[in-house]
């Protein structure tokens, strides 16, 4: 969106985005503050970010911080926190689903909170694959942030909230859970 300016996007898409840049600079300080274990006792294990569970179940005080990563491919990015999960996908195969009232493009952002599932209208360019900055969340490992959980997988990602409530977003399809 460089050089477009923000005066194009609607108030809550502007909220949206400054507690998501709020959350990446938090994500940023915690993992640099978080001191590194020696040894061979971490290998293997997934290395998303400080509170990688690699499929473990996640201790509250991992639950409660915010979580960004991208699948091996690169194609899925996600960013979780206690209010809800966005993923973005680069590249798909599958039909852009309609967002109503949406004048932008459709198909490359997924959101769920405690409003639902749903894609999100993007205005301006859409994402590109993951930048190398990004922790990446191997296949069969998991990240919980609140009442949400995120697993990488071969087949794509799957979150879910409380309920079971959620969605499996992949290059060739997308699903709502449950």
């Amino acid at each position: 969106m460089a050089g477009r300016g923000l005066a194009g996007l609607s108030p809550g898409m502007r909220a949206f985005l400054a507690v998501d840049a709020v959350l990446v600079v938090l994500l940023v300080v915690l993992f640099l503050a978080v001191p590194r274990g020696g040894g061979d006792a971490g290998a293997g294990e997934a290395t998303a970010s400080p509170t990688a569970t690699g499929g473990a179940t996640p201790t509250a005080e991992a639950t409660a911080e915010a979580v960004a990563f991208a699948l091996p491919s690169g194609n899925i990015a996600c960013d979780m926190s206690a209010g809800g999960v966005e993923c973005r996908i680069a590249s798909f195969t599958y039909a852009a689903p309609e967002v109503a009232g949406c004048e932008g493009t459709t198909g490359n952002v997924v959101r769920l909170d405690a409003q639902g599932f749903a894609f999100v209208c993007v205005e301006g360019d859409p994402p590109v694959a993951a930048g190398a900055g990004v922790p990446v969340l191997e296949y069969g490992s998991q990240e919980s942030a609140g009442e949400y959980t995120c697993r990488s997988g071969t087949d794509g990602v799957t979150c879910t909230g409380s309920g079971g409530v959620g969605f499996r977003l992949a290059r060739a399809d997308w699903t709502e859970l449950p």
